[in-house]
């Protein structure tokens, strides 16, 4: 009868070392047992960027990279986007369960008393210079955010944590939107709870002169499906951050900050924006082919929104999407870039070149182009990602804090500097 164990010969002394294996993987402090001698530290594993490494057990966010699956709290994230609303998603991804028609009232209307921003932070965004880029001033004030709630800092308190994720899910929005607003030098639209939360944020963004705002009921709609489809994507490079800030029990603004600054970076989050940048760049669906043969001769030119670190699949999320634009674009006029795009997956999808590499397209792909038919500026996509991306992080952020096994991160390194050696004072240097 087979045994869920592990046996390990070190051929270096001929012991044998039977290592449990629990959930498809071994603990690797199992492995400090496997040493020369008593003085010997022990086995490690070494695995840069964590590409084969659980770091947590986490109930939140299920993926098949292999046969492009994804799922919230067991949710199949293609049922979410077609019947949920972002905060309807965001219930379920931080507390475990779908609302009932009573829980989900008292959370828009928890979410909604904590969106107006205290002036302190409205001030702040506007000491920053008109074109600075909207992720630096979103991330700076989300930091600021500690200073003003202090009582952020206990987060062993059930119940304060809950106040804060009320908070932060609330004024991620918000600032966002300031931000927005004055990048464009116009003043700020206050929240309004006569509107739901998708319909407000549009709301802050983009009332000019209007005496009652509507949101547009099809743009509404997809940018909640953009936000569900955002909200959480496993242990990926932000909600890693948000979970190693908050293993030190930070307060939480302060691991939301650091989350929101992993996201900033052109390999993360950054990536639609690079996507839109490359199809204008192609200019029309007869530049594809040309611009193909360059990024397989390595000419310098790369094609963004193809590949996933996770996904060797279709990215299911980019399906939604996909079609979603079709309908965004009913309303806002055809963006020629959308020509571009599917004549750019088109000749991807069949050529063997990327289909090899199992380079398909991913979200990012396709959510720059709704939101540059909103009229949003490049700059600004990335913060359009982490406002819903809030919600995923505050998630992982509370089940860290309930997991007994988890401790302050602090990983190891295989030191390759020099060996001891005596300091030279600086006349024989």
């Amino acid at each position: 009868m087979s045994k869920n164990t592990l046996s390990v010969t070190d051929n270096r002394t001929g012991a044998i070392y039977e290592i449990p294996i629990v959930d498809g993987a071994v603990k690797a402090m199992d492995l400090r047992q496997i040493r020369l001698n008593q003085e010997d530290f022990g086995l490690m594993t070494y695995d840069p960027g964590l590409t084969n490494t659980a770091s947590t057990r986490s109930a939140i966010t299920y993926i098949d990279g292999d046969q492009g699956i994804l799922r919230y709290r067991g949710y199949p994230i293609e049922q979410l986007a077609a019947q949920s609303t972002y905060l309807e998603t965001a219930y379920l991804i931080i507390f475990g369960e779908l609302p009932t028609p009573e829980q989900l009232a008292k959370w828009e209307h928890d979410i909604s008393r904590h969106t107006l921003l205290h002036t302190n932070i409205q001030n702040l965004i506007q000491t920053f210079r008109f074109n600075a880029h909207p992720m630096s001033v979103f991330i700076s004030a989300i930091a600021s955010l500690s200073t003003l709630y202090p009582d952020a800092r206990r987060v062993t308190d059930p119940a304060n944590r809950r106040l804060q994720v009320e908070r932060m899910v609330a004024k991620a929005a918000t600032i966002a939107a300031f931000t927005y607003r004055h990048n464009h030098g116009w003043p700020v639209n206050l929240p309004d709870d006569g509107l739901s939360f998708i319909g407000n944020f549009l709301k802050m963004m983009f009332r000019m002169t209007e005496v009652k705002y509507e949101p547009d009921p099809v743009l509404e709609r997809a940018l909640n499906i953009l936000f569900i489809l955002h909200a959480d994507h496993e242990q990926n490079c932000g909600t890693n951050a948000m979970r190693v800030i908050g293993s030190s029990q930070a307060d939480p603004y302060s691991a939301l900050a650091g989350a929101a600054a992993a996201l900033y970076g052109p390999l993360h989050g950054a990536a639609n924006e690079a996507v839109l940048r490359m199809l204008e760049e192609i200019g029309s669906p007869e530049n594809v082919p040309a611009f193909i043969e360059r990024v397989k001769k390595g000419d310098g030119e790369r094609l963004m929104g193809f590949g996933h670190r996770v996904y060797k699949n279709y990215d299911p999320r980019c399906r939604i999407i996909k079609a979603t634009a079709e309908e965004v674009f009913k309303v806002t006029g055809h963006n020629k870039l959308l020509d571009v795009a599917l004549e750019l997956e088109r000749i991807a999808l069949q050529d063997d070149y990327f289909v090899s590499r199992k380079l398909y397209p991913n979200v990012d792909f396709y959510s720059g182009l709704i939101y540059r038919a909103m009229n949003l500026p490049a700059s600004m996509f990335t913060v359009m990602f982490a406002v819903p991306r809030t919600c995923g992080w505050v998630a992982h952020w509370l089940e860290l804090l309930t997991d007994n096994e988890q401790k302050i991160s602090r990983p190891r390194q295989i030191y390759t500097g020099p060996e001891v050696r005596d300091y030279v004072p600086m006349g024989r240097r």
